[in-house]
């Protein structure tokens, strides 16, 4: 589902107990992907892509995190900026909780300094 950035919608996330807050965080995050990368912010219920969920959780265990919270809504889009290619990982959890990954897809280019 694409996020609608001007008409707030708390569908997918209607099981969270401050669904209102949440709304607002995946509209706010749709409003800057459509900002700065010109791209539609789009999310799916974390039921429906488990390989997203798994790939979060492993960084955070990795670092010796582990999130108590259900996903309820994850996205995941590839962006270019500034010649660079990145992956942005989202997951929305249902107390209100969200995790971003950003991960570079290309090495970055040696810029002399000076």
């Amino acid at each position: 589902m694409n996020v609608d950035f001007k008409e707030v919608s708390k569908e997918g996330i209607e099981a969270s107990p401050v669904a209102d807050a949440l709304a607002g965080l995946l509209a706010n995050e749709a409003r800057y992907f459509m900002k700065k990368y010109k791209i539609a912010f789009e999310v799916f219920p974390a039921d429906d892509q488990p390989a997203i969920v798994e790939y979060v959780s492993k960084i955070l265990k990795e670092r010796d995190l582990k999130i108590q919270a259900k996903p309820l809504e994850v996205a995941q889009h590839e962006v270019e900026e500034d010649g660079l290619h990145y992956r942005i990982t989202n997951v929305f959890y249902d107390d209100g909780l969200v995790i971003n990954v950003l991960y570079g897809l290309e090495k970055q280019k040696n810029v002399p300094l000076g």
